[in-house]
């Protein structure tokens, strides 16, 4: 048995914007699920009186989209990539701990060498990690969540 796919905070977010703003739309929706599900891009079509292809290839256009689900805190690091990936089990073509407590990201720049190494997690900068300190910030994380 499918469960059914809830489209009333799609609704409210509609009712927030016009119905050309797919771009702020989409960053709505990816908000909320931490990706884009497949179900929307019908959905959307219908309610913004557009194609499914329009509203798909802007979600693919576009890098800070994703069609995948992704973990709640999203950790972008370059410096201590493969330290973060086995401390949660992760690999290369495994992003998202299955949990989706944890993504994983590869970048190739943050903008903040003056920083460095440093470590995103869901946008905000750690500066200066090393294993240690993102030994000690993914425990943090996982008391937050078990509070």
């Amino acid at each position: 048995m499918t469960k059914e796919f809830d489209y009333s905070p799609i609704d409210k977010i509609l009712e927030n914007h016009e119905k050309t703003a797919v771009i702020a739309i989409l960053q709505d929706i990816q908000e909320i699920y931490h990706y884009l599900p497949k179900e929307i891009f019908p959905y959307l079509a219908k309610k913004l009186g557009t194609g499914e292809a329009r509203i798909y290839s802007v979600a693919t256009f576009y890098e800070n989209f994703s069609l995948e689900p992704k973990g709640k805190y999203v950790i972008k690091s370059i410096p201590i990539l493969e330290y973060l990936r086995g401390e949660l089990g992760l690999s290369e073509k495994k992003t998202t701990t299955d949990d989706l407590m944890f993504t994983v990201e590869t970048v190739s720049c943050l903008g903040a060498c003056g920083l460095a190494p440093v470590l995103t997690v869901n946008d905000v900068v750690h500066p200066e990690m090393n294993p240690d300190k993102a030994a000690a910030l993914l425990k943090e994380l996982r008391e937050k969540e078990a509070e």
